[in-house]
């Protein structure tokens, strides 16, 4: 049955961590993730909701209490956090301290990723009823994160950051906002692919806030990525990282734009590209998502983020490196960095007994297996008391926040994990 990928594209991107590419696909394959385009018009864009939102359209409807709350970064970004303080099954009585948690969503996506299944599929609804104090957090340029102190996101200096700025700002100001206001509890971090490279980076270079982190547990861990064994996500990189001039006069990276689009019939028209099945050619093979899921997910995926942060991503997986930006001119990294080329970040500088929980997917095109062997050479001298892994074979980038199943295949291993710090 042949379909228009351009919807399908658009909730796929914010799936994976690098642009993801296809304009005309066939949805052949009969498993649960379904005939996937049939839910909405292919040129169907979310529709931006009114902030805040992930409260009243994720949480309160399920009969949770939720909080919004507001941070603002050195940079002057405004940035949202949710807070679910307690479950609906949670043994703990009203008003008992409970361990923080934060969780921290990938590329293109928000926290809302975190409540998009039902309360006994979802990690945020799951940790609220084990008895956590869930706190749910929302890079800049999200939908609930698009404010400044000074500046619209219609100006450019708005979109005017990279990942290095996730780790140098927005990290820091939500660890600190929580550890706060949680009466300086330590607390645990879940992050999923993006959500793990910002904390990998974070905690390497200050161990203040690796202190204030009882735990880390990193979904589909990602760090180097040159390995990547997804052709169109390595093709994708070369040539958006070629073209980088242009998409830097972009400041924007709208994932339903009309720049977007032309992007992908480039990279698919390229010879010796499969775009027939993008699904499976960008992620592996999701084993375990639902149609309703998905559809829930379309309301609010995929979001904006910065065309500089893609281009960052681009020069990671072209150079396989883990370093900050690089502005291609001598000058500009000397202003930057004082030296002609971007400082790496030192994941071996991460401190020994920090407790990580590293969880893949044997079905991951993009965490791949390969990469996660060079992140675990830097941590070669970690506590091995402090660093557990766990390898789901059938498993692909997204089921490990969408997956009907991913409760007993993950969450419970991550509930244990969690309780024995």
């Amino acid at each position: 049955m042949a379909t228009n990928s351009t919807f399908m594209f658009k909730w796929l991107i914010c799936c994976a961590l690098v642009i993801n590419v296809g304009l005309s696909a066939r949805e052949d394959d009969e498993s649960t993730e379904g005939n996937i385009t049939s839910m909405s018009s292919p040129f169907q864009s979310p529709t931006l909701p009114d902030a805040p939102y992930i409260c009243k359209l994720r949480a309160k409807i399920f009969g949770y209490k939720c909080e919004e709350h507001e941070v603002t970064t050195k940079d002057g970004y405004i940035l949202s956090i949710q807070r679910i303080p307690q479950g609906l099954s949670s043994s703990k009585i009203e008003g008992e301290k409970r361990e923080p948690v934060l969780l921290m969503h990938g590329l293109l996506m928000d926290g809302a990723i975190w409540l998009i299944n039902h309360p006994n599929e979802s990690l945020g609804f799951i940790l609220a009823d084990k008895g956590y104090d869930v706190w749910i957090a929302n890079t800049r340029g999200t939908w609930s994160s698009r404010r400044h102190t000074f500046l619209s996101t219609s100006h450019p200096d708005y979109w005017e950051w990279s990942w290095d700025e996730l780790v140098s700002f927005d990290l820091p100001a939500i660890f600190n906002y929580i550890y706060t206001n949680t009466s300086q509890q330590k607390f645990h971090y879940v992050g999923h692919s993006l959500g793990s490279l910002t904390a990998f980076a974070l905690f390497s270079q200050n161990n203040l806030p690796a202190k204030m982190v009882r735990s880390a547990v990193m979904l589909c861990p990602i760090a180097y990525m040159n390995l990547d064994r997804s052709i169109l996500v390595q093709l994708a990189a070369a040539i958006f990282t070629a073209e980088a001039h242009y998409w830097l006069g972009v400041k924007e990276f709208i994932p339903t734009g009309k720049n977007v689009l032309k992007f992908l019939k480039k990279t698919c028209n390229e010879p010796g590209v499969d775009c027939s099945n993008i699904l499976t050619s960008l992620t592996g093979k999701n084993c375990c998502l639902k149609i309703s899921s998905i559809h829930v997910f379309t309301k609010f995926e995929p979001q904006s983020t910065s065309t500089k942060l893609m281009v960052h991503l681009s020069q990671m997986i072209r150079r396989g490196t883990v370093a900050k930006y690089d502005y291609n001119n001598m000058k500009k990294n000397m202003d930057h960095y004082g030296q002609p080329t971007p400082p790496p970040y030192n994941l071996s500088a991460i401190p020994l007994d920090l407790p990580l929980f590293l969880i893949n997917g044997g079905m991951d095109l993009l965490a791949d297996v390969g990469d996660l062997y060079q992140l675990l050479f830097d941590l070669g001298f970690h506590k091995s008391d402090r660093l557990k892994l766990h390898f789901q074979s059938n498993y692909s980038h997204v089921d490990f926040i969408m997956g009907f199943n991913a409760k007993e295949e993950i969450y419970d291993h991550v509930v244990e994990f969690m309780s024995l710090q």
